[in-house]
C-alpha cells in the first residue's frame, strides 16, 4: 500500500513538474530576453527615475528673434562639401554634382568621366580647359544657389524640379541638356506586399499606394522633400495624384492628409530609410532606381515600380556666364554623352528603365516651393509633435560645443511648429528640467530662448539619467493626449561617464518606441548612433562647421 501511495504521488509530483515547465516555456514564447511590456516598463521607468537626482529650473524668459529663418546664414563654407574632381587648367567651370554620380564606388561615374575629360587637352579660344567637379546633394546644392551663399558656373542635379526652383528665385538658369545619364525614382515593396496590393488595387502607381496607406493596409516611408530629390519628387507626385489640374487644391490638401495620417516613417536621408528598411518596420519605400540595382539588400524579395519625374540628371548654366565658360560645360556635356561612358554609366546602374517615360507635367519653381511649405504645414496631419529636448552640460561640453549647441537650439527653434510641445533638460552629473512641455506659443518659445541662453557648462556626464527622465515626461504627456507623436533629441559630445548606463534603459527605449535623434558636437558617434539605432532615429555628427544647418534641417523634417 505504501509502495502504490509512493507511486502515485511521484506521478503527481511529474505531472506538475511537466506542466510548470510547459507553462513556464510557452509563456516566454516569441519573446527575447529584451522584450518588456509597456507596464514593465512603466514599473522599470518609475523605480529609475526615482534613483536620479532631479530639480526643476525656475523659466526664464528670452527675447524672441521674429524675424525668418535666413538660409544664407545657415549654411556652411562650401568647403564643407569636398571637390570630388580638380580642374586641372586655369580655363575651367565648377559643376554641383548629385550624389548618386559624384560620390565614391558605383555612385562615382561623373567623377571618372570628368577626370578622362581634364586628361583630354581639349581647347577652347586657342586655352585648355577642364571641369571642377563638387559633390553636393541636390537640395542642399539648391539652398547654396538659391540664397546666393555660393553659386557655380554649372549644376546638374538629380531631376528638372531643382532647375525651376533655382530659376524661380530669380537666377539666371540655362538648360545645357535635359539628359546626361539616365535614372529614374521608384516605390520599392516587399514581393509579398506587391502581390497583395496588385491583387487589391489592379496596379502600382502612386495612387494605389497612397490609396493604400489612406486605408491601412500599406506602411510606406519617404524622405524630406526638402533635401532629398526622390522625396520632392515623391509629394508633388501624389499631390497630382489627388487633383491632377492644381496641385495646391483644397483637393489635394484634403487627400495628402488623409494618406498622411498613416505614414509611419519620414526619413531626413536616404541610408536611415534603407536602415529602417532592413528592419523590416516598412512594406514599402521610396528610391531611386541606381542606387536600388545597386543595393544587396534588396536584390531579392523586392520589387521596383518607377514613379514621377525622371531623374535624368539634367546640366545647367548659372547666371551670365561669358560664352568661353558657356562653350566649356557645353563641350562637357557632349563628351559625357559619348557611347563608351553611357556604356560606362549602365555598368553603375544608371540608363535603366530607360522605356519609362515621366508622369509629370511641367510644374513651374514657385508651386514647388509652395508644396514643400504645404508638406512642412501638414506632415504630422494632426498628430501633434512632444519633443524634449536633451542637452549635455558637462564639462567636456565647456567653451566652443555648448556655444554651437546653443547657435544651433536657437536657429532651429524656428522650425519647431506653433502646433508641437517642446521642453527642454539639460544634464551633467545631475539632471534639470529647464523648461517643461508646454505649446509652443510665443510664450513657451520665449521661454525656450531663456532656457538655452542661461546654459552652463560643468560637472560630469550622466547622459541616460537625463534620456530616463526626458521618456518619463513624454509618457505623463501621452497619458493626457494619446495622439502625441513623441521624439528625443540629444545634443551631446557621446561621453557617459556617471549614473545609469544604455544598457540599463535600452529595454525602456525599445518598449516605448520613442525615437531618440542624436546631434553629436566633437562627438564620439559611435556611442550616439548605438541610441539612434534602436528606434530607427537619425544621428548627425555635426561638428563645429555645419551643425547649425544640419540640426535645422533635421527639426524641419521631424518637426
Amino acid at each position: 500500500m505504501n509502495k502504490k501511495l509512493i507511486a502515485l504521488i511521484g506521478i503527481v509530483v511529474g505531472v506538475f513538474a511537466i506542466v510548470f515547465i510547459g507553462v513556464t516555456l510557452t509563456s516566454n514564447m516569441g519573446k527575447t530576453d529584451s522584450e518588456v511590456t509597456v507596464d514593465e516598463a512603466n514599473k522599470s521607468l518609475a523605480k529609475i527615475v526615482k534613483n536620479i537626482n532631479v530639480t526643476t529650473r525656475e523659466p526664464i524668459k528670452g527675447q524672441v528673434d521674429i524675424n525668418p529663418v535666413s538660409l544664407g546664414d545657415t549654411l556652411p563654407d562650401i568647403e564643407k562639401f569636398p571637390v570630388s574632381v580638380e580642374n586641372t587648367t586655369s580655363s575651367f567651370v565648377e559643376i554641383f554634382a548629385s550624389n548618386e554620380k559624384a560620390g565614391t564606388g558605383v555612385d562615382g561615374w561623373l567623377n571618372e568621366v570628368a577626370e578622362e575629360f581634364n586628361k583630354q587637352g581639349i581647347e577652347i579660344n586657342g586655352n585648355k580647359v577642364s571641369v571642377k567637379i563638387r559633390n553636393i546633394a541636390s537640395g542642399t546644392a539648391t539652398d547654396y544657389i538659391r540664397s546666393g551663399k555660393y553659386v557655380p558656373e554649372a549644376f546638374t542635379p538629380s531631376h528638372e524640379l531643382w532647375g525651376e526652383m533655382v530659376k524661380a528665385a530669380g537666377v539666371k538658369t540655362t538648360l545645357v541638356t535635359d539628359r546626361l545619364v539616365g535614372n529614374v525614382t521608384g516605390i520599392v515593396t516587399t514581393k509579398t506586399k506587391h502581390d497583395e496590393l496588385i491583387e487589391k488595387y489592379g496596379e502600382i502607381s502612386v495612387k494605389t499606394i497612397t490609396d493604400a496607406i489612406a486605408d491601412n493596409v500599406l506602411s510606406l516611408g519617404y524622405t524630406d522633400p526638402f533635401a532629398s530629390s526622390t522625396g520632392l519628387n515623391f509629394l508633388v507626385t501624389a499631390l497630382q495624384s489627388f487633383d491632377s489640374s492644381d496641385l495646391l487644391s483644397s483637393a489635394a490638401v484634403a487627400g495628402f492628409e488623409r494618406f498622411q495620417a498613416n505614414v509611419p516613417f519620414i526619413a531626413s536621408t536616404t541610408i536611415q530609410m534603407r536602415e529602417a528598411a532592413k528592419t523590416g518596420m516598412l512594406d514599402a519605400f521610396v528610391l531611386e532606381y541606381q542606387t536600388f540595382v545597386n543595393a544587396t539588400d534588396f536584390k531579392a524579395g523586392y520589387e521596383f515600380t518607377p514613379f514621377g519625374a525622371r531623374h535624368d540628371s539634367p546640366l545647367y548654366a548659372l547666371g551670365d556666364l561669358p560664352k568661353e565658360k558657356l562653350d566649356i560645360i557645353q563641350a562637357f556635356s557632349d563628351f559625357v554623352k559619348q557611347d563608351k561612358y553611357q556604356e560606362q554609366a549602365k555598368k553603375n546602374g544608371f540608363n535603366g528603365l530607360d522605356d519609362y517615360q515621366s508622369q509629370l507635367g511641367s510644374i513651374d519653381g514657385a508651386t514647388l516651393s509652395a508644396a514643400q511649405r504645404l508638406w512642412k504645414e501638414k506632415k504630422n496631419a494632426n498628430k501633434p509633435v512632444a519633443a524634449i529636448f536633451v542637452a549635455d552640460v558637462s564639462g567636456s561640453m565647456d567653451g566652443e560645443p555648448l556655444a554651437r549647441l546653443k547657435e544651433s537650439l536657437l536657429n532651429g527653434q524656428k522650425y519647431l511648429g506653433r502646433d508641437n510641445s517642446i521642453g527642454l533638460v539639460s544634464y551633467s552629473s545631475n539632471v534639470e528640467i529647464n523648461l517643461p512641455l508646454g505649446v509652443y506659443d510665443t510664450n513657451q518659445q520665449s521661454m525656450f530662448v531663456g532656457a538655452v541662453e542661461s546654459l552652463q557648462a560643468g560637472g560630469g556626464t550622466a547622459t541616460f539619467d537625463a534620456v530616463a527622465v526626458a521618456i518619463n515626461m513624454l509618457q505623463e504627456e501621452m497619458a493626457l493626449d494619446s495622439n502625441v507623436r513623441p521624439l528625443i533629441f540629444v545634443l551631446s559630445d557621446g561621453e557617459t561617464n556617471e549614473g545609469h548606463e544604455l544598457k540599463q534603459i535600452r529595454r525602456l527605449i525599445e518598449a516605448y518606441k520613442i525615437p531618440i535623434y542624436t546631434i553629436g558636437y566633437n562627438a564620439n558617434i559611435d556611442a550616439l548612433q548605438e541610441i539612434s539605432k534602436i528606434n530607427e532615429a537619425a544621428s548627425i555628427n555635426a561638428d563645429t562647421d555645419d551643425v547649425v544647418y544640419k540640426i535645422s534641417s533635421l527639426l524641419n523634417v521631424q518637426m
